[in-house]
């Protein structure tokens, strides 16, 4: 199992949450996502690693930016 952890800029409510985590968990090859919105903190977890790429793409489709990407 590989994780990943990103910092993820503008989440400011349960609402953006709900956002990355729909965003990020339909990324190919992810099993699961955990959002921290007090320290914008997104974990993501899958089989093998996931081309930070497309969790970066994720996360911009749902209205916010990773800051520093892998």
């Amino acid at each position: 199992m590989a994780t990943a952890t990103y910092t993820v800029k503008g989440m400011t409510c349960g609402h953006c949450v709900s956002s990355v985590k729909e965003e990020v968990g339909e990324v190919a090859g992810v099993t699961s996502v955990e959002v921290d919105l007090a320290g914008g903190l997104l974990t993501v977890g899958s089989d093998s690693p996931v081309d930070s790429a497309k969790i970066v793409a994720a996360v911009e489709e749902a209205g916010y930016e990773v800051v520093n990407p892998a």
